[in-house]
């Protein structure tokens, strides 16, 4: 690790980002006695916390243990992968469901050179002293080298696993006119994906492969639901509708909720105040994050993978931190692979997945210490833990199928307090708020 790019931070940075518009109102949180809901583990707070857009072998092909790569097969041509991108990489890399067939290309794995931003970018992986937050977390936790996205596509889809265990049978982000992006910009609000978005549509794909097209706005019932049904508390932190990073907010896409301002604001919280809330001691036993756009580890536009890390980072130190930390467990995740290589075929298990694989961290005073885990997970099974945990019913075949991740923890061994995470302190310039590019 390079001691002088890093330094030990427990207070907030204070980040250089606005918004524009007037945010959805949303319910003051209160304290909620989180120990006096029954569990089959020790564990009474879950934290599932999605960042954007990285494979397995991008951030972790090097580390020990795993199984890994560092060079990569370029349509029968072998390359090395090069040095990666821990500031800004202005170009995305295309990442569509068409672009996943492509680069899967039946298992050869061998088909991601997609454009010039993929050539130039795909075939590139970080080093330890670029991470030296997340790496430090597999150092000291368990890191999954084997669990894969939901869907063999882009973050609309992957997202809607996150809290649904399925994607209603979309496998790509909606259509969505480039005039109503503008549009809505211009009117002071943030890109949508969901239930307010005010023309397009999503595709979605049946299970003999017919193709329809629908608004997307769905029915079907989340993890959430089950949670209200058992009484338990929870909450999803996300970038406001006037953010740039709105898109991921999961929920938006679920009428019952979007739909609903009351339900909305029970629920639903802005991520600019997570780190408060954590410090606060008020979050719900179970709690999804997804970040604002400029910290979200997504390449494109003026979008900061080192700023982003180091939110990562005093996400968790704060959790660490707080009087939670000890029945807390934290399931860190990229939603999906974001063009970049990776070396392991996804298994394919129905019509819409597995996705090709993203680095999975399992963060808990009760996680083993610097293991790898070798089973095969999906979104899924993080739901599946909370289900298992709570004493809740399943929602698909997906979350029945998959395993619940118990492995990944010692509840025999005494809870070990949390290491503070690194902190960056060579971040490229302040985190500028910016357009969409995903």
């Amino acid at each position: 690790m390079a001691a002088a790019c890093v330094q030990a931070e427990t207070t907030s940075q204070r980040w250089t980002v606005t918004a524009v518009g007037t945010p959805d109102p949303y319910d003051e949180p209160t304290p909620v006695d989180a120990a006096a809901f029954e569990t089959r583990w020790p564990i009474k707070h879950v934290v599932f916390l999605i960042k954007e857009n990285r494979s397995f072998d991008n951030l972790f092909g090097t580390f020990p243990g795993v199984d890994g790569a560092t060079s990569a097969n370029d349509a029968g041509t072998i390359r090395p992968l090069s040095p990666g991108e821990d500031q800004r990489q202005l170009e995305d890399v295309e990442h569509c469901r068409q672009c996943g067939l492509d680069a899967v290309n039946d298992g050869s794995m061998d088909g991601f050179n997609i454009s010039p931003e993929a050539d130039r970018f795909a075939f590139t992986q970080m080093a330890p002293e670029q991470i030296p937050a997340y790496w430090a977390l597999a150092e000291d936790y368990v890191l999954s080298d084997r669990f894969f996205a939901s869907v063999l596509g882009p973050s609309f889809p992957n997202h809607l696993f996150t809290i649904a265990a399925t994607s209603g049978g979309t496998v790509d982000n909606p259509k969505i006119p480039a005039n109503t992006f503008a549009d809505r910009i211009s009117n002071g609000y943030s890109k949508t994906w969901g239930c307010d978005v005010p023309t397009g549509y999503a595709e979605v794909v049946d299970a003999e492969g017919e193709v329809s097209r629908i608004e997307p706005c769905f029915d079907f019932l989340t993890e959430g639901d089950l949670l209200n049904e058992a009484g338990i508390p929870w909450a999803y932190y996300g970038a406001t509708n006037t953010q740039y990073g709105y898109i991921w907010s999961a929920y938006s896409a679920i009428r019952r909720y979007r739909e609903h301002p009351d339900r909305w604001a029970e629920h639903i919280r802005p991520v600019d105040r997570v780190i408060d809330d954590i410090r606060a001691g008020l979050l719900p036993p179970i709690t999804w994050i997804t970040p604002r756009g400029e910290l979200s580890d997504h390449p494109g536009n003026e979008n900061s993978f080192c700023h982003g890390q180091n939110w990562t980072a005093e996400v968790v130190n704060a959790i660490a931190q707080s009087p939670t930390w000890q029945d807390t467990a934290i399931f860190l995740t990229w939603d999906d692979w974001g063009g970049f290589y990776d070396h392991v075929p996804p298994v394919e298990l129905d019509p819409y997945g597995l996705g090709i694989r993203v680095p999975l961290l399992t963060i808990s005073p009760y996680s083993k210490e610097g293991a790898v885990d070798h089973r095969q997970g999906e979104f899924s099974s993080v739901l599946r833990f909370i289900e298992d945990n709570w004493g809740l019913s399943q929602l698909t075949r997906r979350d029945q199928i998959a395993e619940n991740l118990a492995y990944n923890f010692d509840f025999t061994q005494e809870p070990r307090a949390g290491e503070p995470l690194p902190i960056r302190n060579d971040c490229e310039g302040p985190v500028f708020e910016g357009p969409d590019n995903i």
